[in-house]
């Protein structure tokens, strides 16, 4: 069985994850757990079962701020008074993992807690800021580009309900 815990800076060998993203590794490693004890985000960590302080991949969670601006028309009407939502701040595979899956289960297992999540505290989007060239890894999952922004996306709380629900 697979499953994501929240990073512990003392268990954990951050400083071994290598993605090959030095912003994405810097930020394990020196930010992460600061952040979180702040309140800022939350990150979570994929164990490798065979070695639970290796760390496969993570991802950080957080809210942010909405421009309703930059949405289509139709949803800036449905959602006039949103302020806020929710935001994958980060996710990452370790290269020794890569192409095996872990960051679509990785991605999956982050929308289903900002979904959760989303239940108790309304927003109305998820959104991803994408690193160069993984703009094409979220479209897939249905995330869609702000106008005037390609590499920021978003994907709405009841597109995300849905597609875990053909899922289930």
């Amino acid at each position: 069985m697979v499953i994501t815990v929240p990073l512990d800076k003392k268990k954990h060998k951050r400083n071994l994850f290598d993605c090959g993203v030095d912003a994405l590794n810097n930020h394990l490693c020196l930010m992460a757990s600061q952040q979180s004890d702040k309140d800022n985000t939350r990150t979570f960590v994929l164990e490798d079962m065979q070695n639970p302080e290796s760390i496969i991949g993570y991802y950080t969670l957080t809210m942010t701020t909405l421009d309703l601006s930059l949405l289509p028309q139709k949803l800036q009407k449905k959602h006039k008074n949103a302020q806020s939502g929710g935001l994958i701040a980060r996710l990452a595979v370790d290269k020794k993992y890569a192409k095996q899956g872990f960051g679509e289960w990785l991605l999956i297992d982050a929308l289903k807690k900002l979904l959760s999540a989303s239940n108790t505290v309304a927003f109305p989007l998820v959104i991803v800021d994408a690193k160069a060239g993984a703009k094409q890894f979220y479209e897939k999952f249905g995330f869609v580009p702000f106008n005037d922004m390609p590499n920021k996306l978003f994907i709405t709380i009841a597109d995300v309900k849905a597609s875990l629900k053909k899922s289930d």
